[in-house]
Formats: structure tokens, C-alpha cells, sequence
């Protein structure tokens, strides 16, 4: 075989990658992490299939993501089937099926791979790990706030410091546009001048000078918190949207009590990203970059089309992200045993932090073999020397 073949099989497709050394056992890491802070706060591990049959995948708030997901015939069942794009819509259907008899509140949690049909310009990767919990079967502002707290202290204890939190109402805008009565073509206007942050656009969308001021208003609700919450209490939104705001109030009332200093922003005319969010959303990031180092929000578990479904809450974590915002931690230090030591004499060196790297050939330079393996140290005369 040439070395232009090996060179051609170590080509993979667009968006995949190999994790090596050291990233994937920090990546490991940092998932276990994760789940363990989880379970901390009661939330159940589960762990869902790679692929599942496609009505299952896709229904509910998969359908989301059904241009995103790949597909094949499974050979026994003759059936579509899909590869999971996201976790969340399976995490969901294990709670309406199999788990469906459990108490809530239900807490669980996940960890694992997923893929998808194509990256985007931000984020071109199209297999990532993610991590995450959900929480199924309650409604209320308290449950919305667990999930952002949850996530904040997930990101510190896998090392990523100084965060900030921007929150979302991404059904706001249909409320408000479901109250003023508005021409569809100014509406649609008004829409679109929204989508673009547009408030010349606002006033020249064709709507009456209310509904106008109005969307105007939500424009410029965008911002801290505090002062965005400030701007939406002085509009006169439709009931439905008032009780959206108020929720959204509540729940930034709660976050800022149990984290204060933590910065917050809302923004309640963005959507794009939410399209299955029900209700109050976020997006955690770290102040030293903008990549989104997790998102979530509420959303219907279950198959709504079907009558089955449950109003949840709950967050994902991108773990590339993360890492990528995160310092390594120090690395283990390496120590090169020669051959024939005793396996049981490992066991004391690896309790003092080393990862002992076993001589399975004869060597005539403990040292320069151990420079070779990438070792830090070399058992010499029953010490392990610095080399």
C-alpha cells in the first residue's frame, strides 16, 4: 500500500473529526463532570439508542429537526429510521412511554453523540457530544429557573468561569402579533423588520401607529435585564403576552437571587434557533467569547400531535464549546516501569497520580525509551526519576 493510500483513508467527510489525545479524555472528563453534577440535583441518567425509527425521532418537537437528520432503512423492520440529531426529542419519548407512570416532576439526564446533515458558518462541526438534563411534567417559573442555575453550575464545575446569561421568549412575537389586529401583509412586514432588529423597518411596515409602538417597544426591550424587563412592564401587550413577560420576569427574579452578580440579558424578539421553545429560553455564554456554550428552555415533551405531552423544561450543553472556553487541567505525569515489573506495583505509583506506562519489550535505556513513550518520569533503582 502506498502512503497516498493511508494518507486518503485518514481524509473524513466534512464536519467529522477524530478527538485525540489529550482532547478526548478531556472530553470525557468533562462529561462525567457534568453528569455527576446532575445527579447531584436528583436528575436520572438515561441512555437512548443511536437511531430510532423515524415517526418516533421526528415527531413532537423533532420535527425541528427533520431536515437535519440522516436517514436509512433498517434491513429488519423494512422501516425508516433516523439518526438522532439532538437528544432532547428522545430523552422526551422516554418520558411519555416508558417512564410515563413515574412521579413528577421527572428529572433526567443524558450524555452522548449526535450528527447532522450539515454545520452552519458558526458552527461547522456536524457531529458533537452533548450533555444534558430535562425536566418533565411541571410548569412553573421555579422549574425554569433550576434549569438555568443548573447549567450555570454544570459550566463552573467543568472549569468555565465568568458567564453570562441571555434569555428568550421566542413565542412573544406571534402573542403580541395574535392580539393587535393588523393587515397579514403589515404583519408580515413587521415581522421580517423584527428578524432584521430593523426599528426603521417597524414604522414603515404599513401597521397602525399602536401596533407599531408596540413591536418598537419589544425592539428595544433587548439588553440587560433589568432594564429590558423595565421597558416590557410600560407596553400594553395583549394578555397572552403579558403573561409571558411576567413569567419571564419571575424567572429572571429567581436566577438573580440565587446568582447575584451573574450578568443577564433578555432579548424577547429572538426565535431563530427556538423553533420548539414553548416558553422562557436561554443561552448560556462565556464573557472572554460569544460561542454558546449551552441552550435551552421550555418546550412540550412527547408527541403533541398525538395528545400526548407534557410541558418541560431543560438545557443542552455543547461539550466542543466548552472545551475550546475551558483551561486544561494539568496532565497526568507518565512513568515508565521497566520490563517485568510486577503488575501489583503499579498500584502505588497510580494512587501518588501517575499513569504508569509498562515496559512490554526489552529496552536498553530506560531513559531514552521513556523520552520515546512521552513518559515524565522513569522508575530508576525503585524512584521515579524527573527526565
Amino acid at each position: 500500500m502506498s502512503s497516498n493510500d493511508n494518507d486518503h483513508r485518514g481524509l473524513l467527510p466534512a464536519g467529522l473529526a477524530d478527538l485525540l489525545p489529550p482532547d478526548a479524555a478531556r472530553e470525557a472528563r468533562a462529561i462525567d463532570l457534568a453528569i455527576e453534577r446532575f445527579a447531584a440535583f436528583g436528575y436520572e441518567r438515561v441512555k437512548p439508542p443511536l437511531v430510532e425509527f423515524e415517526e418516533s425521532l421526528l415527531g413532537g418537537p423533532g420535527a425541528a429537526l427533520s431536515q437535519q437528520t440522516f436517514r436509512l432503512m433498517d434491513p429488519v423492520s423494512q422501516r425508516m429510521m433516523g439518526v438522532r440529531p439532538d437528544m432532547t426529542v428522545q430523552v422526551a419519548r422516554i418520558a411519555v412511554t416508558r417512564l410515563k407512570h413515574e412521579p413528577r416532576p421527572l428529572r433526567l439526564s443524558y450524555g452522548g453523540n449526535v450528527i447532522r446533515v450539515r454545520g452552519s458558518a458558526l458552527k461547522p462541526e456536524r457531529q458533537f457530544a452533548q450533555v444534558g438534563t430535562e425536566l418533565i411534567g411541571v410548569d412553573s417559573a421555579e422549574a425554569d429557573a433550576e434549569a438555568v442555575l443548573l447549567a450555570v453550575d454544570t459550566l463552573r464545575a467543568i472549569g468555565v468561569s465568568d458567564l453570562s446569561v441571555d434569555l428568550n421568549l421566542p413565542t412573544l412575537v406571534a402573542a403580541v402579533a395574535g392580539g393587535v389586529n393588523q393587515p397579514e401583509e403589515a404583519m408580515s412586514r413587521l415581522r421580517r423588520a423584527l428578524d432584521r432588529k430593523d426599528e426603521g423597518g417597524i414604522a414603515k411596515a404599513g401597521a397602525d401607529r399602536k401596533a407599531a409602538d408596540l413591536f418598537a417597544g419589544l425592539l428595544r426591550a433587548a439588553g440587560p435585564a433589568d432594564k429590558g424587563l423595565a421597558q416590557l412592564a410600560k407596553l400594553e401587550l395583549p394578555e397572552a403576552a403579558a403573561a409571558e413577560a411576567a413569567r419571564l420576569a419571575e424567572v429572571v427574579k429567581l436566577v438573580a437571587a440565587a446568582e447575584e452578580g451573574l450578568p443577564l440579558t433578555i432579548d424577547p424578539v429572538e426565535y431563530r434557533g427556538l423553533e420548539y421553545q414553548t416558553g422562557v429560553s436561554f443561552s448560556v455564554f462565556a464573557l472572554k467569547g460569544r460561542e454558546e456554550l449551552a441552550r435551552g428552555g421550555r418546550y412540550s415533551a412527547g408527541y403533541p400531535e398525538d395528545g400526548v405531552s407534557e410541558s418541560a423544561t431543560g438545557f443542552t450543553v455543547y461539550m466542543d464549546a466548552v472545551l475550546a472556553a475551558s483551561a486544561a487541567p494539568p496532565e497526568r505525569p507518565r512513568l515508565y516501569v521497566g520490563l517485568g515489573t510486577p503488575w501489583a506495583d503499579c498500584a502505588p505509583w497510580q494512587s501518588k497520580g501517575y499513569a504508569v506506562v509498562r515496559a512490554v519489550v526489552a529496552a536498553p535505556d530506560p531513559r531514552a525509551e521513556a523520552k520515546r513513550l512521552r513518559c515524565s518520569h522513569a522508575l530508576i533503582d525503585g524512584d521515579a526519576v524527573p527526565l
